[in-house]
């Protein structure tokens, strides 16, 4: 206890040294430090925004815009990282020796190629090979893929749309509790209901029972074409796009890796005593190998999460505005304040890597043996 306790006024001695050097050297140079340049308008644009703003806006609007759109690709990211991920490192181990060697020569090229000429390449293959708006691809006639982005319908929300979220909460809540009470009663009695079917509509008809109660509380903006580009709904722009779509494939080879070493780290026995119990090959890896997998796959796919939250700090390579475009980038450059607006950018990393590390380790936590 007494080492630990001198450890940490040392490192806080240090801390306090630096913190007073740095504010000495500020005074010397007549400035001074502090954070009131975040309340004046920050005189730049920021072409994409999922909140209100402007060139007259905030600098503090304009980190939150940043971060909003940095949390954006992160999400997305880790999403299709992780379907590309598994899908992958399962088919890696199939026995089909042209699909093994196809997934071999995706993860292999994928991970030794650096993330930033990935990104670089999706955003020229989307800029220069997609068509102009005016012979944009259809789909369906309501989204249209251009080179300047990709346009969909955008929902429109009345107030009474609450009654639909609302019940699309209580459809989830519903689902989880019923999928908890069919898996005790499967390891009580051995029968098993359809889970995902029922889950399934219980999560789509109750929001949509919700919906025609309310009276229909939402509408849609079509995109439509005037003049030289699509105007009205939402567009997904080309940036946004090559840059979820690099992270995603990059990290997924990684945890395509990681899944595979996890699947071989199982017993071939538990597959063989699937197979004498009558399973088939799918409800034994979904229901048998993979549930023991994740034991071990899950402790080296936060490292890959967090990497590829990261690895979203290079968007300024094709000009999407993160949190470093914005308050780390144009803010920094505008008001001078580099030690406030990079402590800023450190700050939001920090917690986002902690966020993910903390609800990670939970479910790693949650899904690991207990020791009796």
């Amino acid at each position: 206890m007494i080492i630990q306790i001198m450890v940490i006024v040392i490192v806080l001695t240090l801390l306090g040294f630096f913190i007073r050097n740095t504010l000495n050297n500020l005074e010397l140079l007549g400035r001074e430090a502090g954070y009131g340049f975040l309340f004046t308008p920050s005189n730049y644009d920021i072409n994409q925004h999922l909140i209100e703003y402007n060139s007259r806006s905030t600098h503090l609007r304009a980190t939150i815009v940043g971060l909003i759109n940095t949390g954006l690709v992160a999400i997305c990211g880790i999403v299709l990282a992780t379907i590309i991920g598994f899908v992958a490192g399962v088919l890696r181990l199939s026995s089909n020796f042209l699909i093994n060697r196809i997934v071999y020569a995706f993860v292999e090229f994928s991970r030794n190629v650096p993330v930033l000429l990935w990104i670089l390449l999706w955003h020229g293959v989307m800029v220069h090979s997609l068509p102009h708006p005016k012979q944009a691809v259809t789909i369906a006639d309501v989204s249209f893929l251009t080179n300047r982005g990709f346009y969909v319908p955008k929902p429109l929300l009345e107030p009474m749309f609450w009654w639909v979220a609302v019940a699309l909460v209580i459809g989830i809540a519903g689902a989880a509790m019923f999928a908890r009470y069919s898996q005790k009663r499967q390891e009580a009695t051995g029968q098993r209901y359809p889970v995902i079917w029922i889950n399934s509509a219980v999560i789509i008809v109750l929001p949509l029972l919700a919906y025609w109660m309310a009276g229909s509380p939402a509408t849609l903006e079509m995109p439509v074409f005037k003049g030289f580009n699509f105007q009205g709904g939402l567009v997904l722009t080309p940036e946004f796009l090559a840059l979820t779509l690099a992270l995603a494939v990059y990290t997924g080879a990684f945890i395509a890796e990681i899944v595979r070493a996890g699947i071989l780290a199982v017993s071939h026995g538990q597959t063989e005593a699937a197979y004498a119990l009558g399973l088939k090959s799918n409800w034994t890896m979904r229901l048998v190998i993979l549930p023991q997998a994740l034991r071990v796959i899950v402790p080296p796919m936060i490292s890959q999460y967090l990497n590829l939250t990261k690895n979203s700090s290079l968007a300024i390579a094709v000009g999407y505005m993160d949190v470093v475009a914005t308050i780390g980038g144009i803010s920094l450059n505008q008001t001078g304040r580099a030690l406030e607006c990079m402590s800023i950018v450190l700050s939001i990393y920090l917690c986002i890597s902690l966020l993910i590390s903390a609800f990670m380790n939970w479910y790693n936590k949650k899904i690991s043996l207990v020791e009796r």
